[in-house]
């Protein structure tokens, strides 16, 4: 059913479209347990229940909303809580040119994944094989950390300081694990070499990502929140149009 968004297709026999639903699901998992933490923190800042999920329905990027409320619960103006949650926010932006052409949707669709368009899903979406994949990938994921961070962001707040600091149970980190997991096969570390001529472009990478963590770390105590994100993925696309090579390698496909 082709208008339909992916999540409600039967379950394909396709191995590469059953791999991206299972990754979905655990990335889903993983990112949206740690929605308990913001609205834990939403609250403690000063939000009450229904600010609280506005902010997270509306927003939907995990990043800006932390920033969001960290500069609220410092007691920071209007004005900083924009400047800081858009700049983080920024970076959805650049992943949507490449989501958009593995997508091809239009008219609400269109909407409705650019809303959908975060870390997880875009990483899910790129790292398939194959532009099927990709799509169920994408809506998958985009749909399940939708809900589920939604949902775990409502029981944070209701909780409040009951919970206590969702740290602890090392709920930071696994949003964090889950997108590195993604993102290390696309960098060719796991791979043991090139074939097809990938070479080049998977050495192109390795050494993009490496100077992209250099730079993000060195600006990390020295500039706004944001800032380091948006200069690493600066690099990248600067490496990326000063590159040879027609950037369709084996890892890119």
């Amino acid at each position: 059913m082709s208008d339909s968004p992916e999540p409600r297709q039967a379950l394909p026999h396709d191995p590469a479209v059953r791999s991206a639903v299972r990754t979905a699901l655990s990335v889903s998992v993983a990112t949206g347990l740690y929605g308990i933490s913001f609205g834990a923190l939403a609250v403690a800042a000063g939000l009450d229940l229904p600010q609280t999920m506005v902010l997270s329905l509306v927003m939907f990027s995990g990043g800006s909303q932390f920033a969001a409320v960290g500069v609220l619960g410092a007691g920071g103006a209007a004005g900083a809580v924009v400047a800081t949650a858009g700049l983080l926010g920024a970076r959805n932006g650049l992943y949507g040119v490449q989501v958009s052409a593995l997508l091809g949707d239009r008219g609400w669709r269109r909407v409705l994944a650019a809303h959908l368009t975060i870390d997880e899903s875009t990483a899910v979406a790129t790292a398939q094989p194959g532009q099927r994949a990709a799509r169920v990938g994408f809506w998958w994921t985009g749909v399940g950390v939708f809900v589920l961070w939604n949902a775990f962001s409502l029981a944070g707040a209701l909780l409040g300081d009951a919970l206590g600091d969702p740290r602890r149970y090392g709920l930071d980190a696994a949003a964090a694990a889950a997108f590195l997991a993604l993102l290390w096969p696309r960098v060719g570390w796991s791979r043991g070499g090139s074939r097809d001529g990938a070479g080049d472009d998977l050495r192109t990478g390795r050494w993009v990502a490496l100077a992209a963590a250099v730079v993000a770390l060195a600006l990390t105590p020295v500039v706004p929140a944001g800032v380091p994100v948006l200069a690493a993925a600066l690099l990248a696309v600067v490496v990326g149009v000063l590159a040879p090579g027609d950037g369709t390698s084996e890892a890119t496909r």
